[in-house]
């Protein structure tokens, strides 16, 4: 307990008055004799106790009646026992409201949102007019960094809406310890209105300040049900017109509640082509699939779409996704090979296909930066530039096919083989051997067979190279000839496929280029080497967007505009080798339809959609944040419990301590009525 003015306290000498009265105005008594005088000794000793009984009872009334007169002017207050008690003055107060799209959720009170801003007005009534507010929400304004008077900050929390951005809690409590620690004031105070997600609001991850009060005003829904699409993804990497296609997505149930019939509705290009029903249990997920034919060559925009409420932002899931792709080949042939062999034949012959050809002896390096597939054709040696170019190459993800020559120089191939963690080439085998086994285990021939029969027909080969591999390699065998040597296979480095054939393809060595297996087997090359481009991004976040290098139009930046011509940025880009990384630092803050434009040619197809962080509302409930408050002996942190009324009252006794000084006031006229009680009754 403290004294707003302890100076009255001096006032607590006025008690010697009603003693010094008492001591000096005491009733003197005159003796008379009389003959018999014991019945008047009995009176007199009667009459003489009950009069000074009442005396020390009034002498005590009119004490307590004092000194609880100079309390009231003491204005006594009483603070909680972890309350750090701060010089008296005005008052630095920060305010965070939660906007985020939790706060749609609803109780018997209406929205969260609207709950949340009415109780931060009853936060700033409880203060004066003197005292400066800072009002903060997800958005993190240039407003919301400047204090506001009292009636100015009721206005601000009247401007406050539904926000798509969210932020961990501890992030916005430094925000606002940092922007208070500006003022030159000593009290500062801290609220958070929030529904308390367990996926935000860290509060174990804060640290234990002294100097600021923080006070929680926990808000809580009636019910925490939500269903919302999460993701969504096709079966092949590969999107072509006139192909049937089939999508995947995930549906999710946050809530206490099953979902017996729901329904999903694909959109493709502005028209639904196909529904898809489902039914998902309380706290689960469910995989739901859509098959559709792609009737549009080029760009596409699709989204799947469910109805829920009150929680909408995440019902609908937009995605793109460009099914005119081409897979860029670049083919190095050796001196003895001609341009018109069966590998350059099979991608001229292909529309899907951008072949670009040369002589070993005059490699083009600059057509690597705009290639996703380098094929080395038996080539003689591999020099040291190649392989420098090579290194570049894999470093930002390509895939490299090796084909020896039957004429080989091994020393040379064997230093760029394991450079690249693949086998190196021991000694030529001249065995006339037949492929023995497909590994069907692998990915790599994924959606090619239905099924194997045992009497397939399977390449033959007359010549290859042994290899030798090591038990630190990750060289992984696909195709495996019957005395166990590999024909075919690959090592991943850092996000690069190598692929290595052990037997030269020509018709002195196999028949592998005259077989079935030829055509799918370097389609599924090309296939693998596609970057995975996402269908989807998140909205207002710091994404990063990958494109090919246009050497050409260097000098043009790319743009990413809406498709409804709402937004147009350009982001900060950055050129690396084969490929230009484009930076949205956060500009992107809506959901829909975007694209990215270069010299008014579009490049890339892009869909954004809001985080699905939100989505899960599961909160803290009052003994969570206690504990948590008790774990991290947290002195500085006070829970507001009951946020159904009016919390006026609860601040001012949190921020100003409970004020006694109303209740020494009511002691004091009781005092005295029992004063004159006693000299007025007690005879």
């Amino acid at each position: 307990m403290m004294f707003v003015y302890p100076a009255f306290l001096w006032a607590l000498a006025a008690v010697t008055i009603p003693i010094l009265i008492h001591l000096f105005n005491f009733r003197r008594y005159k003796k008379v004799y009389f003959t018999n005088v014991k019945f008047l000794k009995e009176l007199q000793h009667q009459s003489k106790s009950k009069s000074r009984l009442r005396e020390i009872l009034v002498l005590i009334a009119r004490c307590l009646a004092i000194a609880c007169l100079v309390m009231a002017f003491c204005q006594p207050v009483l603070f909680d026992k972890n309350t750090v008690i701060t010089n008296t003055g005005a008052k630095a107060i920060s305010i965070y409201i939660d906007n985020s799209f939790s706060m749609e959720n609803v109780n018997k009170q209406g929205p969260l949102l609207e709950i949340a801003k009415s109780k931060a007005k009853e936060i700033i009534k409880a203060f004066g007019n003197g005292d400066k507010f800072q009002i903060i929400t997800n958005d993190f304004e240039g407003k919301h960094q400047r204090f506001n008077s009292k009636e100015d900050a009721v206005n601000v929390v009247d401007e406050v809406k539904i926000s798509s951005a969210t932020r961990l809690y501890s992030d916005v409590l430094k925000r606002q310890t940092e922007f208070l620690n500006t003022s030159n004031l000593n009290d500062q105070k801290v609220y958070a209105l929030s529904d308390v997600q367990e996926t935000t609001f860290n509060l174990a991850a804060i640290q234990n300040d002294t100097v600021v009060k923080i006070t929680l005003v926990p808000l809580k829904a009636n019910e925490v049900n939500n269903i919302y699409i999460d993701t969504c993804w096709f079966e092949t990497p590969l999107q072509q017109k006139g192909f049937i296609q089939k999508l995947h997505a995930n549906v999710i149930n946050y809530g206490n509640t099953n979902l017996e019939i729901g329904s999903a509705k694909l959109f493709l290009n502005k028209q639904q082509i196909a529904i898809s029903s489902f039914s998902v249990e309380a706290n689960s997920k469910k995989e739901i699939q859509f098959t559709f034919e792609c009737k549009k060559e080029g760009i596409n925009y699709g989204s799947i779409k469910i109805e829920d409420f009150p929680i909408t932002f995440d019902d609908e899931l937009f995605f793109a996704f460009n099914s005119k792709v081409n897979v860029s080949v670049c083919l190095v042939n050796g001196k003895d090979q001609s341009l018109d062999n069966p590998i350059a034949t099979l991608f001229k012959t292909d529309s899907l296909f951008k072949l670009n050809s040369f002589l070993e002896q005059a490699i083009d390096f600059s057509a690597f930066k705009t290639s996703d597939v380098i094929i080395l054709n038996q080539l003689g040696e591999l020099s040291s530039g190649l392989m420098a170019e090579l290194l570049k190459f894999t470093g930002n993800g390509g895939s490299v096919v090796f084909i020896p020559s039957q004429t080989a120089n091994l020393t040379s191939y064997n230093q760029s083989l394991s450079m690249l963690q693949l086998p190196n080439l021991i000694s030529a085998d001249t065995s006339h051997l037949k492929v023995d086994k497909i590994e069907l285990a692998s990915k790599f021939y994924a959606g090619v067979f239905e099924k194997v029969n045992d009497r397939l027909n399977l390449p033959l080969v007359a010549n290859h190279y042994k290899l030798a591999k090591t038990n630190k390699m990750d060289f992984e065998t696909i195709l495996m000839l019957q005395n166990g040597d590999a024909l075919f296979g690959l090592s991943k480095k850092d996000n690069a496929s190598v692929y290595l054939f052990s037997a030269p393809l020509n018709e002195k060595c196999t028949n592998f280029p005259k077989h079935a297996l030829f055509v799918p087997t370097f389609y599924q090359v090309c296939f693998n080497s596609l970057r995975s481009v996402p269908l989807s991004y998140h909205a207002s976040s710091n994404i990063v967007i990958t494109i090919k290098n246009d050497l050409a139009s260097i000098d043009q930046p790319p743009h990413i505009k809406q498709v409804n011509g709402l937004l147009d940025i350009i982001p900060e880009s950055r050129a690396l080798n084969n490929g230009v990384s484009l930076y949205t630092q956060h500009q992107v803050n809506v959901p829909g339809f975007f694209e990215v434009v270069r010299n008014n040619q579009v490049l890339l197809p892009l869909a954004f959609n809001y985080s699905r962080k939100e989505s899960d509302l599961k909160c803290m409930v009052q003994e969570q944040l206690k504990k948590v408050i008790a774990d991290k002996g947290f002195k500085n942190i006070k829970l507001i419990e009951d946020t159904s009324s009016d919390i006026t009252g609860q601040v001012q006794q949190g921020a100003e301590g409970k004020k006694l000084w109303k209740i020494f006031i009511i002691l004091t006229l009781l005092f005295i009525g029992i004063e004159i009680a006693l000299l007025r009754f007690l005879k």
